[in-house]
């Protein structure tokens, strides 16, 4: 877990280079990658518990005895209270925005210090957060509700960070500057202040605790920063050479090579390599590395397979098996720092902690296949929700398999069929498409009467072949999404399109200039060979009855073997 937390710490950086990357804006890469985080780690606080089960932990008793109820009212409220909170910071930004125009940052600033001040006498009436000690010995749980109180005001840089990029729509770098700058300052007044609210104590001792807290913050910050900063500007030489030398096309002609056209291998072969790409490397500087280099690789090779995978899925892809060889032995950097954090063997740490990566290694695969778990394609509110629990609990029977216990220890056959229910939920259509084929294949020259007929907005698939600038052949799938209804020829224009027929044959007689045709690689005198147009059929969440009937069977049989266990 620990090591886990370590990891996550700088993704937030990689956010907003993937924004530069891909060419959307930080809400889309939030939104993308909110759905595979969110489930990630509720899959590793269900590990955890697995592991107490496993070793028959107990954990420390509460200072205060709670009811389930009461643990649910308090759950609730608190997650209202943060969608209230999101809302008014969200929507009173705004209007103070629109309404003060220019002026809205200094009334925002004011804001921000009255709710300082108000957060930071609210914390004296709770005793001061303590340095974790090791030599001491816990009996009970610390009080959630006090905890939380005490630090309230420690929210407030995240408030104007989030208010920076979302409403001031102002760069990531001059986002984060302001939020470093209500922290520095939180951190050089709040002990005096507390002094001054609590009216005992030495205001002007605490005052200069205060600062010398700020000045080994800066400090220690400096000092993390050197490695960053070096290794940033390396992995600023690698893309350099890349991009000069033209390694990303002997990596694509590799990677093709050793999997023979298998795109699965193809796939599995990426990831390898991004593991390898991304030792030794920190967040940020990983993230360069591997989209620069692999990102390519799946695009191109993917096309060719008849994969159309969209850029910020390809980028989500490499990203995840760079940030994996964090704790990848036997280089794994997170993984010798927890530890020296947990006392631990390193390369041991790091062991456990690529097989607790497991669930985290097939998301990747999965959302390359299924783009809902990244939100792409939600048609509505309900689909959404659906989508969300059963990746929530693909994941959680995920996890089981891959630990061998649910309620008791898993036999080799639950634990295969605990695999098969979390693959149907996590890709139904795999399954479905045996039944009823997603597509179907039709003669380029019928081409303007079947986009005559598509539905408005609907992406159309063409499988094309031609000769590059370079002379070599090139032969893949491309996506023209189609825009609203009107005649075949018409809708082909608009998308970049005019063809000619020679004997049966379609080509590509031009390609206008920054258009969706152009754009999807597709160029002169080149030959559509296929069409795929969607089919009717019925939706693919079907899958997800017999899924679920499995798993009701398992639950049953771990169920009576736990009675009579215990």
């Amino acid at each position: 877990m620990l090591m886990q937390s370590m990891e996550s710490i700088f993704m937030g950086a990689a956010a907003f280079l993937m924004i530069e990357y891909v060419g959307i804006s930080y809400l889309e890469v939030i939104k993308h990658a909110f759905l595979p985080a969110v489930i990630s780690y509720i899959a590793l606080v269900y590990i955890v518990h697995l592991e107490a089960l496993k070793a028959d932990l107990k954990g420390l008793p509460p200072r205060k005895i709670t009811t389930i109820f009461q643990k649910i009212v308090t759950f609730m409220m608190v997650v209202i209270t943060i969608i209230l909170l999101s809302g008014i910071i969200y929507y009173g930004f705004s209007w103070i925005k629109s309404v003060a125009g220019d002026a809205s940052a200094w009334i925002a600033g004011m804001l921000i210090i009255l709710s300082y001040l108000v957060l930071l006498r609210y914390s004296v009436r709770f005793p001061d957060l303590e340095i974790d000690d090791h030599s001491l010995e816990l009996t009970e749980l610390p009080e959630t509700g006090p905890t939380v109180k005490s630090g309230l005001y420690y929210l407030l840089p995240i408030v104007v960070l989030i208010w920076c990029l979302m409403i001031e729509r102002f760069s990531p770098g001059l986002s984060a500057f302001w939020a470093t700058i209500v922290m520095m300052f939180i951190l050089g007044t709040q002990r005096p202040l507390k002094v001054f609210f609590r009216k005992s104590g030495n205001l002007e001792q605490e005052f200069l605790n205060g600062l010398k807290n700020l000045l080994d913050g800066l400090i220690f910050g400096a000092r993390n920063m050197i490695g960053i900063g070096v290794a940033t500007s390396t992995a600023g030489i690698i893309v350099g050479t890349v991009t000069l030398t033209g390694i990303g096309l002997v990596m694509t002609e590799f990677v093709e090579f050793i999997s023979g056209g298998n795109l699965m291998l193809m796939l599995i072969f990426t990831a390898f390599i991004c593991l390898v790409l991304g030792m030794g490397l920190p967040t940020t500087a990983n993230y360069i590395v591997v989209s620069t280099l692999m990102a390519p690789v799946i695009v191109t090779l993917g096309a060719q397979n008849g994969l159309i995978v969209p850029l910020i899925a390809v980028h989500m892809f490499v990203f995840y098996f760079g940030i994996l060889a964090d704790d990848t032995p036997p280089v794994g950097l997170a993984a010798f720092a927890a530890a020296a954090i947990a006392q631990s063997d390193p390369i041991k740490t790091g062991i456990q902690g690529f097989l607790y990566d497991i669930r985290t290694a097939i998301l990747p695969f999965l959302f390359i296949f299924n783009t809902e778990l990244l939100m792409i394609g939600i048609e509505s509110w309900w689909h959404l929700l659906i989508t969300i629990i059963t990746a929530i609990m693909a994941m959680l029977l995920f996890a089981a398999a891959t630990q061998g216990y649910f309620f008791v220890k898993s036999r080799w056959w639950e634990t295969l069929i605990l695999l098969l229910i979390s693959f149907t939920l996590f890709r139904p259509g795999y399954w479905w498409e045996m039944v009823y084929p997603s597509s179907q294949i039709v003669q380029p020259i019928k081409i303007v009467e079947m986009v005559e007929k598509l539905p408005p907005h609907t992406d159309l698939r063409l499988h094309v072949e031609g000769e590059s600038l370079d002379g070599n052949l090139v032969s893949k799938m491309v996506v023209l999404p189609m825009g609203d209804p009107a005649p075949g020829k018409a809708r082909l224009e608009k998308a970049g399109l005019e063809l000619r027929t020679e004997k049966q044959r379609v080509f590509v007689d031009m390609v206008a200039f920054d258009s969706s045709a152009q754009k999807a690689g597709i160029d002169f005198d080149w030959e559509i060979l296929s069409l795929q147009i969607p089919t009717d059929r019925p939706a693919k969440q079907w899958m997800y009855f017999p899924a679920l009937a499995l798993l009701g069977f398992v639950v049953i049989r771990q169920r009576k073997r736990l009675a009579l266990v215990s």
